[in-house]
């Protein structure tokens, strides 16, 4: 095999390659059928050619078998009026006549022949045409099912690989999710300790500490007021009789809520 020879084998075993993964069984297989079809339509319109052409020889036949008649109802007549040369003339068109007939027969019978031998074949083409149209719709509803097996074999795979995406998105927007749930409470809880406030303010660290102390010394000096009022007051002064004779009689509820007060102070 020469070199540009096998170069042309190679070439038209790839283009066979890409026609094969190309064709639709379903358009080849419609399309064969409607081809037999064709043929099948020309078969018939053979037929009624043929059948047209034997119906014509069957008229001139008829008119041959009519002229038979005729002339030899002249030689009849010719014979009865002793004109034997008119008679004669009659009877030599009337063979003539039949032998016109006579192939006319073997024509109108070979055409006989040929159309009964076109009319059993078109009865088993139209046969096999009909049994290939039932191969050809259980052939394409097999390769339908498949295609659909596959397309759904093949959206199966891909949606696995898809999961398997959504699958890490999913696990990434948990720990976003996470995360930032981590951090609101978080500054929730810098918001509940007053850093915010802190931070926000205008004020540095020398004058929260005096209000602070402010609010020390306010708390001091209404603490003091409430020892005044319960006669406890700061001054140091002996205890006379009625005092100590006041508390020993002083109400016990009362005593309670002092006693609560300087927890209070205490902690």
């Amino acid at each position: 095999m020469g070199i540009l020879s096998r170069a042309s084998y190679v070439i038209r075993s790839k283009l066979n390659a890409v026609l094969n993964r190309a064709e639709d069984p379903s358009e080849t297989l419609d399309y064969s059928y409607e081809r037999l079809r064709d043929e099948l339509q020309d078969v018939k319109k053979g037929i009624a050619d043929l059948t047209t052409q034997k119906k014509r020889l069957e008229i001139q036949k008829r008119r041959l078998e009519e002229n038979v008649e005729k002339h030899n109802e002249q030689a009849r007549q010719a014979v009865e009026q002793d004109r034997d040369d008119l008679a004669r003339r009659a009877l030599e068109k009337k063979k003539q006549k039949m032998s016109q007939i006579e192939e006319l027969e073997t024509q109108i019978a070979d055409l006989q022949n040929t159309q009964d031998n076109l009319v059993e074949k078109k009865n088993e083409l139209q046969s096999r045409i009909e049994q290939f149209r039932t191969e050809k719709e259980t052939m394409k509803a097999r390769y339908e099912a498949a295609e659909a097996s596959t397309r759904v074999s093949e959206a199966m795979t891909g949606a696995g690989d898809e999961m398997e995406n959504v699958g890490r998105s999913i696990e990434r927007a948990r720990e976003k999710t996470e995360d930032m749930e981590a951090r609101a409470a978080a500054m929730d809880e810098l918001q509940d300790s007053g850093a915010f406030e802190d931070a926000l303010s205008d004020k540095d660290s020398i004058d929260r500490e005096l209000e602070e102390m402010q609010r020390d010394g306010e708390v001091e000096a209404e603490l003091e007021t409430l020892k005044t009022e319960a006669g406890k007051g700061s001054v140091e002064e002996e205890p006379s009789v009625d005092a100590e004779s006041e508390a020993e009689t002083a109400d016990p509820e009362i005593e309670a809520e002092l006693d609560e007060l300087k927890d209070d102070d205490e902690e």
